[in-house]
């Protein structure tokens, strides 16, 4: 009898905890910065010796634009261009010219401006995973992502006070006929968070829709000098190639002002030499290429030097993610962006484990810490990635949100000034005694200490009684609590309804057109 009466109010206790809103409500939203000193581990003679190494491939291998306007660009700036064989040649000098006009800073601007975002310098911004194929979660399991997982994503980041980007193609809506998703992508972006918003630059066409839409909701006069509205990340197919689609999408992206997060793929000992920095002066080459192009479009394009550099296993031949190799690239990536003075994007949860378990936190760290400690502006999939990106697991997203919510309070620092040493308490306590009741200490227990949301501190008999769950049981429950608590921001009615019209509209246009045409 008196074992079920503790089973009852065990149940209740349960109840009552599952009724209170979590702690996770009540981190702040708020810009990052990052004014911990930068961890650098090349020395001078390794920049210049990288940065040697990427202007060799550049003049001597050269790359190449399958793209007739970019040739055109490149060939009227002074660069060897063999249209052929769709090949450029840069000389250091015309290159470095063209670096030095891309801005070393810039606002991402959102629909709501009390969420801009600076992007460079000390400030840090934190992305969503983006691009997966699949989602998971408990009930579900890992099955082929639908326009209602986008949806349930899209009101857990705009709920989630340390992602700092709103949601744009958090998964593949496999339901969604293909000239539609970027329309329907964007609009449920832009509905679900006020948040600054991401777009797709895969071809002209395409990008030139997320324009239209971007004019509709900031108007039509998308002016350079207030700042970007939207962006895109183009991946250059390493080794050496940009494609027309990433070349059709950065470019109109520079045509409007708007920028472009350029990102080599390098898988080293694939892709790219097996040694870092082989690889890392390669990814240096691709990368500069495609911004010197972003400033012959428009000169003083807002773009951003993206670093997606890790190794492969050698025994599978499948990308490692979360590896020592992988922390290198990415702090290398950082200190090289510096050198040449433009912001850089990093990806904050890197993992290559099937389900959520102790590789996938273990391996997400690190890829956090080393974007961290080396001053990333752009973390990009901070949250929710499983399975090499494959897999956006709803579990996970909570949990990398304790971590993200743990690295804001962080970088905030500690209390100073003469009362943080409290000393008039310890000598009023003195030895043996104990600080629970001072006066120092009472004004402070409630906000003193991070207070967790998913990380379970009771000891092991209360964690029993209460029902032993581990975190991706509690992780579980507080997806689905947060997506109960969801408010849409407010959106101008008529505003929401021209974007709404457009999209409709759009949506039969394209129908039976090839996008990439």
């Amino acid at each position: 009898m008196a074992t079920r009466k503790r089973k009852r109010s065990a149940g209740k206790a349960n109840l009552s905890k599952e009724r209170k809103k979590s702690p996770y409500f009540d981190v702040p939203f708020r810009p990052w910065r990052n004014n911990y000193p930068k961890y650098e581990i090349a020395n001078e003679q390794m920049l210049e010796d990288i940065h040697d190494a990427s202007m060799q491939i550049l003049e001597n291998t050269g790359m190449r634009f399958q793209d007739e306007e970019a040739m055109e660009l490149w060939e009227k700036a002074g660069a060897k261009v063999d249209r052929k064989t769709q090949h450029v040649w840069i000389d250091r000098g015309l290159l470095m010219d063209l670096i030095k006009k891309a801005p070393s800073e810039f606002t991402f601007r959102a629909r709501n401006p009390e969420r801009n975002q600076r992007v460079g310098g000390n400030n840090v911004a934190n992305l969503s995973a983006a691009g997966c194929v699949f989602i998971s979660d408990l009930e579900g399991g890992r099955r082929p992502g639908q326009r209602e997982d986008l949806i349930t994503l899209g009101k857990l980041i705009q709920m989630t006070n340390t992602i700092h980007v709103g949601p744009i193609m958090t998964v593949v809506m496999h339901d969604v006929p293909v000239h539609e998703k970027h329309l329907d992508g964007y609009w449920l972006g832009a509905t679900l968070s006020d948040k600054p918003q991401m777009g797709v630059s895969h071809g002209r066409v395409i990008t030139g829709d997320v324009i239209k839409m971007a004019k509709i909701i900031h108007g039509e006069d998308l002016r350079p000098e207030d700042g970007p509205v939207t962006g895109g990340v183009i991946n250059v197919n390493s080794p050496l190639v940009y494609d027309d689609r990433m070349l059709g999408g950065m470019m109109t992206f520079a045509k409007h002002g708007q920028f472009t997060v350029v990102t080599p793929f390098i898988l080293s000992g694939a892709n790219s030499p097996i040694t870092i920095l082989g690889a890392i002066a390669q990814q240096n080459a691709e990368a500069l290429a495609g911004i010197a192009l972003l400033q012959l479009v428009r000169e003083g394009a807002p773009c951003v030097y993206g670093g997606f550099a890790t190794n492969v296993d050698m025994k599978s031949g499948a990308p490692s993610f979360g590896t020592p190799e992988g922390a290198w690239a990415l702090m290398l990536g950082a200190q090289l962006a510096r050198f040449y003075g433009v912001p850089y994007r990093g990806s904050g949860t890197l993992n290559t484990s099937n389900v959520v378990d102790g590789q996938a936190m273990n391996e997400s760290m690190w890829s956090l810490w080393p974007c961290i400690m080396s001053h990333t502006n752009l973390i990009f999939h901070s949250a929710g990635w499983l399975e090499s990106g494959l897999t956006h697991s709803l579990e996970k997203f909570v949990i990398d949100a304790e971590n993200l919510a743990m690295m804001q309070h962080f970088l905030a620092g500690p209390e100073t000034g003469p009362d943080a040493f409290a000393l008039k308490q310890i000598d009023e306590i003195g030895p043996a005694g104990h600080h629970f009741g001072t006066e120092h200490t009472q004004a402070r227990f409630t906000n003193a200490f991070y207070p967790p949301f998913l990380h379970d501190r009771r000891n092991n008999g209360q964690w029993l009684a209460e029902g032993g769950e581990d975190i991706v049981v509690r992780a579980n429950k507080l997806w689905k609590q947060v997506i109960r608590n969801y408010e849409e921001p407010a959106f101008d009615s008529n505003t929401k309804q021209a974007l709404q019209e457009f999209v409709a509209a759009r949506t039969k246009e394209l129908e039976g057109v090839d996008l990439y045409d």
